[in-house]
């Protein structure tokens, strides 16, 4: 019987109970998949410690890649042997796992299952962010929190390849010197700089059309004053805790600003929307323009000391269990 990653209550690492579970036959619209690499996230730790609740038991897990071993009654798309890669539902964390058809894509050849594990969750986020929630154009400035993190460097390396000038804020001199690596033209340690202040003088006072900030709590008020009157402030991430309530007067006074706070699933949740995500996604890695660096893999079975290690931050770039 194939083995699962599964919690039967929320808690830290020790949480993560390696058992056998049954996946089924696939029923309509399903997807047997044997999975080749499960991509580690963030997000996989909220699910664990109950931040985000989800019905318990669990299995975790919201990204993966394999072989397609079988397909339930009114599947066209795929076949036996197909190799396909998923950001979603959660449930990734498994030797074997149903999916639903319309969830998944196909991988090209030239992408490696473990590439494609390893970005989905983390490149789909960066195509809607720049070609959907704010379509940057060529010759504009940008500024993007987090620039060494996963969803970060997809950023920087995708804008840049686009014409657009990175403005990039990192925690440490360490990561200054990655985010310079993936396109960052300007790199602000936080621990050193007023960022906002800054983000002015690089622009001459003009400060930017959009911020992309998935740090939340710590980062929101000088993100507002990084705009340019009419700017768009795009908060799709809590790293450093949820953004507090505000008063939206603030919009106003600080030029009429918009505010956003987007998710992939509802960017992808009609079925060309994600295939035209991934398309657009797998061109750009396949081209060489974004490179997903694959820094550490662990097996499946020890993913506790993988999230250990997520949450001491000892891990850079992506890292990817191996069923």
């Amino acid at each position: 019987m194939p083995y699962a990653i599964r919690i039967h209550e929320t808690g830290g690492p020790e949480a993560l109970r390696w058992e056998e579970v049954e996946p089924g036959k696939p029923g309509p619209g399903e997807v047997l998949v044997r999975n080749t690499a499960v991509g580690l996230n963030y997000i996989d730790t909220y699910h664990r410690s109950g931040l985000y609740p989800v019905p318990l038991p669990a299995t975790l897990g919201m990204e993966g890649a394999g072989v397609v071993e079988a397909v339930g009654p009114r599947v066209k798309e795929f076949k036996p042997g197909n190799r396909v890669a998923y950001a979603q539902p959660i449930g990734a964390y498994a030797e074997l796992c149903l999916r639903p058809a319309d969830r998944l894509v196909k991988i090209p050849s030239g992408v490696s299952d473990r590439v494609a594990a390893a970005m989905m969750l983390k490149g789909l986020t960066a195509q809607y962010l720049l070609r959907r929630t704010y379509r940057v154009k060529k010759g504009e400035t940008i500024l993007v929190h987090a620039a060494a993190g996963g969803v970060g460097q997809i950023l920087c390396q995708w804008a840049k390849h686009l014409g657009v000038t990175v403005i990039g804020t990192v925690g440490s001199e360490e990561k200054a010197t990655l985010a310079k690596k993936v396109g960052c033209k300007h790199v602000i340690v936080l621990s050193r700089e007023n960022f906002s202040e800054r983000v002015r003088a690089l622009t001459k006072g003009k400060g930017v059309p959009v911020v992309y900030d998935g740090v939340g709590k710590d980062t929101f008020e000088g993100s507002l004053d990084s705009l340019q009157p009419l700017g768009l402030m795009v908060s799709y991430g809590n790293a450093s805790g949820a953004v507090p309530p505000f008063n939206i007067g603030i919009l106003s006074q600080k030029g009429s600003l918009f505010l956003t706070r987007p998710t992939l699933m509802t960017y992808v949740a009609n079925r060309n929307d994600l295939v035209k995500a991934a398309r657009e996604l797998f061109a750009v890695v396949k081209s060489g323009a974004v490179k997903v660096g694959v820094n550490q893999t662990y097996p499946l079975k020890d993913a506790a000391q993988a999230h250990r290690d997520l949450e001491a931050r000892r891990t850079t770039g992506s890292t990817v269990l191996l069923p």
